[in-house]
């Protein structure tokens, strides 16, 4: 072959790759939503008192077994350090002041903090009161449910015994061979059935599933940041995926949903399907990079899973430091 007929064909893969990996979300009727979020319900499984969800699917024996997966003792956070610096991304930054007094002859300091860490700058848990569905939360509980003070039912000091499991890090931008997955790539069921193929694992019930996408990695290389209206993530249709296989709890670097989502009138379908209709939290935000990294080195894509939200009366989420002990 002729090195310039190479270079075409070289440029034609390329183009060709570039394209899959920025396959943007399959439009998505409201018709099919619907269809989608009776199929993933779980509303009364676990009885019509229920607040916990699918942290129910988390059982002493997933736990135990998580805790065989610690081999090397190594434990690294998969959380981003609280951005103080407000910009595009981050329009409502960390507070911290810190006042130095005495206390006696003594001199001490101390702290105070202020966060809004919904959106796409701190890393977070979602709890189960964050999005509605129909003008109900999980389990059917009402919006009147919504109060200033606090959510009265599925607030996020139910999740107060933590979250212990297995891990599972999909690294789906080394899966694709890229550094990272381009803004409005929709990563399907497809996706993640191929990286079970590669990987030899398979997702199953109780498992935390983090999915990196390479964000963090696109920063550091171009210095752009995904925003709200245009970044990587999981089609809409992966909940039924993720309701068969009963994972417990779904993370990302990103925030879960592929933007634009293939819906006009919602921006972010998969997280009503996974916490009004499942009742599965979701951790936003994540940095997984470190973790990413030993994971290649050591062939290892599950480890055990710790996370702890702050137990927060009534409240839709916390801010959160998880980590992933190999």
């Amino acid at each position: 072959m002729k090195p310039f007929t190479r270079l075409l064909l070289s440029l034609a893969l390329l183009n060709t790759a570039s394209a899959l990996y920025a396959s943007p979300a399959a439009p998505i009727s409201t018709e099919q939503f619907d269809q989608w979020l009776q199929q993933v319900s779980n509303n009364g499984r676990w009885g019509s008192a229920d607040e916990l969800g699918t942290l129910n699917l988390i059982q002493p024996a997933q736990r135990k077994a998580a805790a065989v997966l610690v081999r090397d003792g190594i434990s690294i956070s998969l959380s981003l350090p609280l951005n103080k610096h407000g910009d595009a991304v981050n329009t409502l930054p960390f507070e911290h002041k810190l006042k130095v007094e005495l206390f006696g002859s003594q001199v001490v300091a101390s702290d105070r903090y202020s966060i809004e860490y919904h959106g796409a700058a701190h890393s977070h848990m979602d709890g189960l009161p964050h999005v509605l569905s129909k003008g109900k939360m999980y389990n059917g509980f009402p919006a009147s449910d919504l109060q200033p003070s606090g959510a009265l039912h599925l607030g996020i000091e139910n999740a107060h015994a933590g979250i212990v499991s297995r891990g599972v890090l999909v690294d789906m931008a080394w899966f694709k061979g890229v550094d990272y997955l381009s803004a409005g790539t929709a990563i399907t069921i497809s996706d993640l059935e191929a990286w079970e193929r590669r990987t030899r694992i398979t997702l199953g019930s109780g498992d935390v599933l983090l999915l990196r996408t390479g964000r963090w990695e696109q920063v550091r290389q171009s210095g752009s940041a995904i925003t709200l209206a245009s970044a990587p993530g999981l089609h809409a249709s992966v909940a039924t995926w993720l309701h068969a296989r009963g994972v417990a709890v779904l993370g990302s670097d990103v925030v879960a949903d592929v933007m634009p989502s293939g819906m006009a009138d919602r921006a972010i379908p998969l997280h009503e399907l996974a916490l009004a209709a499942m009742g599965m939290p979701l951790l936003d935000n994540l940095d997984l990079d470190a973790a990413a990294d030993y994971a290649r080195q050591q062939g290892r894509w599950t480890f055990m899973f710790v996370g702890a939200p702050l137990r927060i009366p009534g409240g839709t989420g916390s801010p959160l430091n998880p980590l992933a002990i190999f």
